[in-house]
């Protein structure tokens, strides 16, 4: 099981009350949200490793020259050393060091990888995987992932929530966007996403998106199709193409999750026992994580029964 770990604590911090906080006021929504998902996935799935996979840069440099508008519009400031810091509550800022203190110390494994997104660890963790692969987030672009003859699904958060999260299989996605797994990054390019700065192709919305992806397949197929006037594509859609040249000529790498990212060493097996009991007694204590801490104990079976 894969986590894409900010897409679940902001889920967290926007989902969860937020009068839940420590006694000296420090706001505990995210942490306990987060410790409440992981403890609701594991119960539910049963995952032999799992692995909380990390931003260590949520706009990678390589995209960005690519795409400059790439979440440009997340960016908050420009630090002194040209670091670009994310525009993030700072109710949930404060929350993120202690959440990763809090799953390393548990002992569930924490993975980034230099100048690469979280997806792009996600990507190459299930590209290396000899195993069947549930990876949990609220991010469409995910969904190119999908695997049936490897046993790559997806649980997606983002409609109803971890609780009654859905599980995309091939059949499932096919259901949803009339599209095969092997043709959504294709899909995605095309249809662009404001959210993450991408344009997409002017004019060209989901449905358009899609059945230009059934028609003729995958960028480089639909690209020829515009450019032949023989074929059935009509003219105001091939116009939209051709005049989407220089954007289709990088966006693919953009949209693509890396299958090769320079992913940090990590035991992803389950943790047996809490990997640092004190430092973790100490984190439960100061924050005042109370039932969450006991039900991610729990689930994870490395704790008592009864209360901390």
């Amino acid at each position: 099981m894969l986590l894409d770990t900010a897409s679940l604590y902001f889920r967290a911090f926007f989902g969860v009350p937020d009068t839940m906080k420590a006694a000296d006021g420090t706001p505990t929504n995210a942490i306990r949200g987060l410790l409440d998902f992981i403890a609701r996935l594991v119960e539910n799935h049963r995952p032999t490793h799992l692995v909380a996979c990390w931003d260590d840069n949520w706009r990678p440099s390589w995209r960005v020259e690519l795409i400059p508008s790439y979440k440009a519009q997340r960016v908050e400031y420009v630090a002194t050393g040209g670091e670009q810091v994310e525009d993030v509550p700072d109710r949930l800022e404060v929350q993120v060091p202690f959440i990763r203190a809090c799953l390393d110390s548990l002992g569930i494994a924490i993975a980034g990888a230099p100048d690469h997104e979280a997806d792009d660890v996600i990507g190459t963790l299930s590209h290396r995987s000899t195993m069947p692969v549930d990876v949990v987030t609220g991010d469409r672009d995910l969904f190119q992932l999908i695997d049936d003859a490897r046993g790559i699904r997806v649980i997606y958060t983002a409609a109803k929530g971890v609780g009654r999260a859905e599980v995309y299989d091939e059949k499932a996605l096919l259901a949803k966007y009339d599209i095969p797994a092997s043709r959504y990054a294709d899909y995605a390019t095309l249809r662009g996403d404001a959210s993450d700065g991408l344009p997409g192709v002017k004019g060209v919305g989901e449905k358009t998106a899609a059945s230009l992806v059934t028609a003729y397949g995958g960028l480089a197929e639909i690209r020829a199709a515009a450019a032949d006037a023989s074929t059935p594509m009509s003219p105001s859609v091939k116009r939209k193409i051709l005049e989407a040249s220089d954007y289709l000529d990088v966006a693919p790498k953009v949209v693509a999750v890396a299958h090769d990212a320079p992913v940090s060493a990590h035991d992803a097996k389950m943790p047996t026992e809490v990997a640092d009991p004190q430092r973790w007694l100490d984190l439960v204590e100061l924050l005042e994580l109370g039932s969450s801490a006991q039900r991610v104990m729990q689930a994870l079976n490395v704790g008592p029964k009864g209360d901390l």
